[in-house]
Protein backbone atom coordinates (compact mmCIF):
# COMPACT_ATOMS: atom_id res chain seq x y z
CA UNK A 1 0.00 0.00 0.00
CA UNK A 2 1.26 3.47 -0.88
CA UNK A 3 2.31 5.74 1.96
CA UNK A 4 0.52 9.12 1.87
CA UNK A 5 2.03 11.86 4.03
CA UNK A 6 -0.08 14.86 5.08
CA UNK A 7 2.32 17.59 6.17
CA UNK A 8 1.56 18.99 9.63
CA UNK A 9 3.07 22.44 10.17
CA UNK A 10 0.41 23.89 12.49
CA UNK A 11 -1.38 25.53 9.56
CA UNK A 12 -3.40 22.75 7.97
CA UNK A 13 -6.95 21.55 7.60
CA UNK A 14 -5.61 18.13 8.48
CA UNK A 15 -8.64 16.26 9.80
CA UNK A 16 -10.77 17.04 6.74
CA UNK A 17 -7.98 15.91 4.40
CA UNK A 18 -7.50 12.66 6.32
CA UNK A 19 -11.26 11.99 6.30
CA UNK A 20 -11.46 12.66 2.57
CA UNK A 21 -8.72 10.11 1.97
CA UNK A 22 -10.62 7.61 4.10
CA UNK A 23 -13.72 8.23 1.97
CA UNK A 24 -11.86 6.94 -1.10
CA UNK A 25 -10.32 3.99 0.76
CA UNK A 26 -6.91 5.52 1.40
CA UNK A 27 -5.07 6.26 4.62
CA UNK A 28 -2.95 9.34 5.20
CA UNK A 29 -0.32 9.83 7.86
CA UNK A 30 -0.43 13.28 9.48
CA UNK A 31 3.20 14.06 10.21
CA UNK A 32 5.85 16.72 10.71
CA UNK A 33 8.64 14.14 10.41
CA UNK A 34 11.03 14.90 7.54
CA UNK A 35 11.99 11.21 7.41
CA UNK A 36 8.39 10.03 6.92
CA UNK A 37 7.67 12.74 4.36
CA UNK A 38 10.76 11.78 2.32
CA UNK A 39 9.72 8.11 2.32
CA UNK A 40 6.11 8.78 1.26
CA UNK A 41 4.84 7.77 -2.17
CA UNK A 42 2.51 10.80 -2.32
CA UNK A 43 2.67 13.99 -0.26
CA UNK A 44 -0.20 16.38 0.52
CA UNK A 45 0.55 19.93 1.70
CA UNK A 46 -2.68 21.53 3.04
CA UNK A 47 -3.01 24.82 4.85
CA UNK A 48 -5.25 27.47 6.29
CA UNK A 49 -4.22 30.64 8.09
CA UNK A 50 -1.72 33.43 7.51
CA UNK A 51 1.34 33.24 5.28
CA UNK A 52 3.95 34.65 7.67
CA UNK A 53 3.08 32.40 10.60
CA UNK A 54 2.85 29.35 8.33
CA UNK A 55 6.31 30.04 6.92
CA UNK A 56 7.68 30.53 10.44
CA UNK A 57 6.30 27.14 11.47
CA UNK A 58 7.72 25.47 8.35
CA UNK A 59 11.19 26.87 8.93
CA UNK A 60 11.05 26.13 12.65
CA UNK A 61 10.34 22.47 11.91
CA UNK A 62 12.87 22.29 9.09
CA UNK A 63 10.09 21.39 6.68
CA UNK A 64 10.98 24.07 4.14
CA UNK A 65 14.07 22.05 3.24
CA UNK A 66 12.12 18.77 3.36
CA UNK A 67 9.52 20.07 0.92
CA UNK A 68 12.16 21.24 -1.54
CA UNK A 69 13.96 17.88 -1.34
CA UNK A 70 10.72 15.90 -1.71
CA UNK A 71 9.66 17.81 -4.80
CA UNK A 72 13.16 17.57 -6.29
CA UNK A 73 13.03 13.79 -5.83
CA UNK A 74 9.98 13.54 -8.12
CA UNK A 75 7.43 12.45 -5.49
CA UNK A 76 3.87 13.42 -6.54
CA UNK A 77 3.06 16.49 -4.46
CA UNK A 78 -0.36 18.08 -3.87
CA UNK A 79 -0.81 21.58 -2.39
CA UNK A 80 -4.15 22.83 -1.05
CA UNK A 81 -5.13 26.49 -0.39
CA UNK A 82 -2.39 28.08 1.76
CA UNK A 83 -0.30 25.03 0.92
CA UNK A 84 -0.53 26.16 -2.70
CA UNK A 85 0.33 29.80 -2.03
CA UNK A 86 3.42 28.90 0.01
CA UNK A 87 4.96 27.20 -3.04
CA UNK A 88 5.35 30.58 -4.81
CA UNK A 89 8.08 33.20 -4.49
CA UNK A 90 6.24 35.72 -2.32
CA UNK A 91 2.86 36.86 -1.02
CA UNK A 92 1.33 40.29 -0.42
CA UNK A 93 -0.05 38.96 2.87
CA UNK A 94 1.28 40.24 6.20
CA UNK A 95 2.95 43.22 4.54
CA UNK A 96 4.87 40.99 2.15
CA UNK A 97 6.09 37.48 2.93
CA UNK A 98 8.87 35.48 1.31
CA UNK A 99 7.59 32.03 0.44
CA UNK A 100 9.32 28.79 -0.64
CA UNK A 101 10.14 29.94 -4.18
CA UNK A 102 9.48 26.54 -5.76
CA UNK A 103 6.98 27.86 -8.29
CA UNK A 104 7.79 31.19 -9.98
CA UNK A 105 5.20 33.84 -9.25
CA UNK A 106 3.51 35.86 -6.53
CA UNK A 107 0.36 35.71 -4.41
CA UNK A 108 -1.95 38.74 -4.58
CA UNK A 109 -4.94 39.97 -2.61
CA UNK A 110 -8.32 40.46 -4.25
CA UNK A 111 -9.13 44.14 -4.76
CA UNK A 112 -12.87 44.21 -5.62
CA UNK A 113 -14.13 47.28 -7.42
CA UNK A 114 -17.66 46.66 -6.15
CA UNK A 115 -18.78 46.47 -2.52
CA UNK A 116 -21.01 43.58 -3.58
CA UNK A 117 -17.95 41.36 -3.94
CA UNK A 118 -16.97 40.42 -0.42
CA UNK A 119 -13.46 39.29 0.52
CA UNK A 120 -12.72 36.58 1.44
CA UNK A 121 -14.04 34.80 -1.61
CA UNK A 122 -16.10 32.13 0.12
CA UNK A 123 -18.33 29.41 -1.29
CA UNK A 124 -18.74 27.35 -4.44
CA UNK A 125 -17.37 28.51 -7.78
CA UNK A 126 -16.68 27.00 -11.16
CA UNK A 127 -13.37 26.13 -12.76
CA UNK A 128 -12.31 26.25 -16.41
CA UNK A 129 -9.37 24.29 -17.82
CA UNK A 130 -6.73 26.23 -19.77
CA UNK A 131 -5.07 22.86 -20.30
CA UNK A 132 -5.71 19.27 -19.28
CA UNK A 133 -3.99 17.59 -16.34
CA UNK A 134 -4.24 14.01 -15.01
CA UNK A 135 -5.47 15.28 -11.61
CA UNK A 136 -8.68 16.52 -13.26
CA UNK A 137 -9.33 13.54 -15.52
CA UNK A 138 -13.03 12.69 -15.58
CA UNK A 139 -14.10 15.99 -13.98
CA UNK A 140 -16.17 18.12 -16.39
CA UNK A 141 -15.09 21.68 -17.10
CA UNK A 142 -17.37 24.04 -15.20
CA UNK A 143 -17.45 21.82 -12.11
CA UNK A 144 -17.89 23.59 -8.78
CA UNK A 145 -15.29 23.56 -6.02
CA UNK A 146 -15.30 25.15 -2.57
CA UNK A 147 -13.22 28.29 -1.92
CA UNK A 148 -12.27 30.24 1.21
CA UNK A 149 -9.49 32.76 0.50
CA UNK A 150 -8.54 36.42 0.23
CA UNK A 151 -5.34 35.83 -1.79
CA UNK A 152 -4.71 33.99 -5.05
CA UNK A 153 -1.64 32.74 -6.95
CA UNK A 154 -0.28 34.56 -9.99
CA UNK A 155 2.18 32.24 -11.78
CA UNK A 156 4.92 33.93 -13.79
CA UNK A 157 4.36 31.36 -16.53
CA UNK A 158 0.68 31.03 -17.38
CA UNK A 159 1.41 27.52 -18.68
CA UNK A 160 1.53 26.51 -15.00
CA UNK A 161 -2.20 27.32 -14.71
CA UNK A 162 -4.49 24.30 -15.08
CA UNK A 163 -7.67 25.84 -13.63
CA UNK A 164 -9.08 29.36 -13.83
CA UNK A 165 -11.95 30.87 -11.87
CA UNK A 166 -13.69 34.26 -11.95
CA UNK A 167 -14.41 36.35 -8.86
CA UNK A 168 -14.72 40.12 -8.32
CA UNK A 169 -14.14 40.86 -12.03
CA UNK A 170 -10.87 38.93 -11.83
CA UNK A 171 -10.09 35.72 -13.69
CA UNK A 172 -7.52 34.12 -11.42
CA UNK A 173 -5.49 30.92 -11.39
CA UNK A 174 -7.27 28.45 -9.12
CA UNK A 175 -4.99 25.45 -9.70
CA UNK A 176 -1.43 25.05 -10.93
CA UNK A 177 0.81 22.22 -12.07
CA UNK A 178 4.48 21.93 -12.90
CA UNK A 179 6.39 18.67 -13.08
CA UNK A 180 5.38 16.48 -10.12
CA UNK A 181 3.48 19.34 -8.42
CA UNK A 182 -0.26 19.92 -8.63
CA UNK A 183 -1.82 22.50 -6.31
CA UNK A 184 -5.31 23.94 -5.87
CA UNK A 185 -6.45 27.23 -4.38
CA UNK A 186 -9.83 25.65 -3.64
CA UNK A 187 -10.38 23.09 -0.88
CA UNK A 188 -10.71 19.71 -2.56
CA UNK A 189 -11.37 18.14 0.84
CA UNK A 190 -14.55 20.26 1.12
CA UNK A 191 -15.64 19.96 -2.51
CA UNK A 192 -17.79 16.84 -2.48
CA UNK A 193 -17.56 14.29 -5.28
CA UNK A 194 -15.43 16.50 -7.54
CA UNK A 195 -12.90 17.05 -4.76
CA UNK A 196 -12.74 13.34 -3.96
CA UNK A 197 -12.18 12.62 -7.64
CA UNK A 198 -9.18 15.00 -7.68
CA UNK A 199 -7.76 13.18 -4.64
CA UNK A 200 -8.34 9.79 -6.26
CA UNK A 201 -6.69 10.95 -9.49
CA UNK A 202 -3.74 12.34 -7.54
CA UNK A 203 -3.13 9.03 -5.76
CA UNK A 204 -3.07 7.22 -9.13
CA UNK A 205 -0.70 9.78 -10.64
CA UNK A 206 3.00 9.03 -11.04
CA UNK A 207 4.00 12.69 -11.01
CA UNK A 208 4.48 12.92 -14.75
CA UNK A 209 2.35 14.83 -17.23
CA UNK A 210 1.57 13.12 -20.57
CA UNK A 211 2.79 14.89 -23.66
CA UNK A 212 -0.81 15.75 -24.55
CA UNK A 213 -1.30 17.79 -21.34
Amino acid sequence: MNMIAIIDYNAGNLTSVKLSLSAIGAEGIVTSSPEIIRKADHVIFPGVGAAASAMAHLKGLGLDTTIRETIASGTPFLGICLGTQILFDSSEEDGGTEMLGILPGTVKRFQPASSRDKVPHMGWNQVAYPRLHPAFEGIPEGSDFYFVHSYYPCPTDDQDSICKTEFADTVFTSAVARGNIVATQFHIEKSGKAGLKVLSNFLKWDGKEPASC
